[in-house]
């Protein structure tokens, strides 16, 4: 009796192992957070990473999308060192949120960051945004073909402001294009600005010839006519304020679309279930209606990416851009 009794056990527990190998990894699987969520941003508030993070806040409240706080934190300088730290002071933990920039790409090439995107995971990317090439409405510059003929006949002849650094993803995607059309771009002087708003008065008060910016930081001039956007680095034309500014691939120059994209990352090491979440999160802020009209106001691409269509994505762009800054002579990995 005893030996039947244990051959009904045995057999259900095989019957029933089917059901638990399906049913224990789901339950594994799920994460969410359970304290405060950071999300770091490298920049001052007001400006465009801070205001995206913040519209992502926002709409996570909104949506009820968490049930746990997001506290933003500005935390600028150190060539981005200083938003990185929390990742690096919690590895593993996924409640420890960060931006990525291109500024990631180029501070490590550069050699002004030790770590690049390969030392982080990222999580997504969210959108992407445009360099534009303006000038004073004044300037003898008739329009982008003028500019691209100048520059070859005496690259040193007019002067580029960027901000906020020399071999910035601002630099890169002024440089790239007229690169492309055949500019000695080693050659150009390019000044830095601590803001794109500064490098812009520079230029309407005669200082500056020219300031390569992303399409936001030039909207309020162009509607006060002071300044002409003769180009934008966008694979198709723009709509709303840059409707008629035409991308330099209808230029004839292909080889100038350049986007700068933002997205979110965390540190290596975290729970796969948490990723996924994160994943989750971000894809659905990125379908929300007030995301689409706030990042069609600012004239970025909504490009939602997941984790590693975004690893696959920075790898492309970092060989890209240290092409360009090696060009340059700025590059030192």
């Amino acid at each position: 009796m005893t030996q039947f009794r244990h051959r009904r056990l045995l057999a259900a527990a095989l019957a029933a192992a089917p059901l638990m190998a399906v049913t224990a990894p789901a339950n594994a699987q799920d994460w969410k957070p359970t304290k405060a969520v950071l999300y770091t941003v490298p920049a001052g508030p007001g400006g465009a990473l801070d205001q995206a993070v913040r519209m992502v806040k926002s709409i996570a409240e909104r949506r009820n999308l968490i049930d746990k706080p997001i506290l933003v934190e500005n935390k600028p300088g150190g060539a981005g060192k200083v938003a990185l730290a929390p990742l690096e002071q919690n590895p593993g933990d996924p409640h420890y949120l960060t931006v990525i920039t291109y500024s990631l790409l180029t501070n490590h090439i550069i050699g002004n960051l030790p770590v690049g995107h390969k030392d982080y995971l990222p999580i997504a990317m969210l959108f992407g945004e445009y360099v534009t090439l303006s000038v004073r409405a004044d300037a003898p510059v008739k329009d982008a073909g003028d500019l691209i003929e100048r520059f070859k006949k005496d690259p040193r002849s007019m002067t580029i402001g960027v901000a906020t650094s020399l071999g910035n993803h601002i630099h890169v995607g002024a440089a790239k294009p007229l690169q492309a059309a055949g500019v000695d771009i080693s050659k150009i002087t390019v000044v830095p600005y601590k803001s794109s708003q500064e490098s812009l008065t520079n230029m309407l008060g005669g200082h500056l010839d020219i300031v390569a910016s992303t399409t936001p930081n030039v909207i309020g001039q162009m509607r006060a006519k002071r300044i002409r956007v003769l180009a934008v680095a966008a694979p198709n034309r723009l709509g709303g304020e840059f409707a008629e500014i035409p991308t330099w691939r209808e230029l004839g120059v292909e080889g100038g679309v350049y986007n700068s994209a933002q997205g979110v990352m965390t540190s290596k090491g975290i729970p796969p279930a948490a990723l996924r979440y994160w994943e989750n999160f971000f894809q659905t802020v990125t379908s929300d209606a007030e995301w689409t009209k706030f990042v069609a106001a600012r004239q970025w691409a909504p490009s939602y990416l997941n984790s590693a269509q975004t690893a696959q994505q920075l790898d492309a762009e970092y060989a890209g851009t240290r092409d360009i800054l090696t060009t340059l002579g700025l590059a030192k990995r």
